[in-house]
């Protein structure tokens, strides 16, 4: 974020590092024709070369120290630590059974031609429960995985289907960070905010399930019943339930893994050294993301430091005359922010204290302006393949985050929305306060 106490200077060879990445990621891999063929931690090290080396500082030491001070920013340090527990809670969940016993359940409840309809359906409500899209994806997307075994649907499809019901609670949750930051930087109540988001999101919400209603209806009685094991299942319904009840996310990890554990242990699915085992191989498996996600954090924060984040706020609001040309560049800001950081609450905090003045300038409603920011960085983060959402479905279901991006339908879906709620300025009964 741009501040005077910083009087960081616009710059735009400041994003000569996020150049190299989409080049030497994206660009290497449609080349290629094979996302497999560049490693993403290997992107984001050429990356991380480019922003030490270009970067203005007296030594080699400051340089690096500045990207260790964004590798250690305590967003990212607390992703890290999420990752380390979910990968714990994830393998011995399995090892345990208990995502087999919850894949017998889903059938047995769901018919083959809604299955992924009816798994976005209950990804939209645990998402909206946590509060956090990435516990969301830890909790279903091993079941989506199994899902995709058992019935012969596409494992991309169904990781994509937990993505999308992810991201839908990521926007509307009242205790998700992103509801949080863009109600407070822009000053409004929840509630309202809340209102807002819900007249718009809803439309595509359902316009999704439809979607996931054809993409899946080939899976009709293409899977064998097996009986439910129901104790089993107990670790997904507790970590579900002690979610609802808004307890820490950590806590719910910890507590999830510690239960699989117990119900692994008399249940004879493993004995204590298996227990161990099977946490120390879920938390070597997050490994790579760890690094990715270290990596990103100082490249994006030297890009900020040396001005590229103030340059693509400059731009943006530039040529602004009108409410509509400022809505518009408030959706610009915040996705172009949550590009360069790959977290939509970090954009959020950069992008809101500055979307807030352009919102008072132009009349545009404290919920409105909360819940486009919301909006839109959660559409961008929901499609990005650095992202930590696609890259843990990617880690937890064997699946390419460029595969699982094809059905990635809320996310599109909600991104049309957001432009058409602009341009028709839908809701038209929202109105700045002034105007009232």
């Amino acid at each position: 974020m741009t501040t005077k106490s910083e009087n960081i200077s616009p710059n735009p060879w400041a994003l000569i590092p996020l150049g190299t990445f989409l080049l030497s990621y994206v660009a290497v891999s449609i080349a290629a024709g094979d996302f497999y063929k560049m490693p993403i931690a290997v992107a984001f090290v050429l990356a991380s070369i480019v922003a030490i080396a270009m970067t203005k500082a007296a030594t080699l030491h400051a340089r690096v120290e500045l990207f260790c001070k964004g590798a250690a920013n305590p967003n990212i340090m607390f992703m890290v630590i999420i990752f380390i527990l979910a990968g714990g809670f994830a393998q011995t969940a399995k090892a345990m059974g208990a995502v087999d016993a919850t894949v017998n359940l889903t059938l047995a409840i769901l018919p083959g031609n809604i299955l992924a309809a009816g798994l976005f359906l209950a990804a939209c409500v645990i998402s909206v429960s946590v509060g956090t899209s990435v516990g969301t994806i830890v909790a279903l997307t091993p079941v989506a995985a199994g899902l995709s075994q058992q019935t012969g649907m596409s494992a991309a499809l169904l990781s994509a289907v937990v993505v999308s019901g992810a991201m839908f609670g990521d926007n509307l949750s009242f205790i998700s960070d992103t509801t949080i930051v863009a109600t407070r930087t822009q000053g409004c109540k929840m509630a309202d905010k809340f209102k807002t988001n819900f007249a718009l999101v809803m439309p595509f919400a359902i316009l999704t399930m439809l979607l996931y209603i054809f993409a899946g209806s080939s899976a009709s009685h293409l899977f064998t019943q097996e009986a439910v094991d129901w104790i089993k299942v107990l670790p997904y319904a507790a970590v579900l339930v002690a979610a609802i009840l808004g307890v820490n996310v950590m806590l719910v990890l910890v507590g999830g893994t510690v239960l699989c554990g117990i119900i692994g242990i008399l249940s004879g699915s493993f004995d204590w050294w298996g227990w161990a085992t099977s946490m120390g191989f879920g938390i070597n498996s997050m490994g790579e993301l760890i690094i990715i996600t270290l990596l990103a954090g100082g490249v994006l924060e030297i890009i900020r430091r040396n001005g590229g984040l103030a340059w693509i706020i400059n731009k943006a609001t530039a040529r602004i005359a009108s409410r509509k040309g400022a809505e518009a560049g408030l959706a610009m800001i915040v996705s172009f922010a949550n590009i360069c950081t790959a977290n939509n609450t970090i954009a959020l905090i950069m992008a809101g204290p500055i979307a807030k003045e352009i919102a008072q300038k132009f009349h545009i409603a404290p919920n409105r302006a909360a819940s486009l920011l919301d909006i839109c960085s959660c559409v961008v983060q929901g499609m990005l393949p650095y992202g930590a959402q696609l890259l843990m479905a990617a880690s937890l279901s064997g699946v390419s985050p460029i595969h699982i991006m094809k059905y990635l339908y809320y996310p599109y879906l909600l991104g049309i929305g957001a432009l058409l709620a602009i341009w028709f300025n839908i809701p038209r009964k929202l109105r700045h306060p002034a105007e009232i």
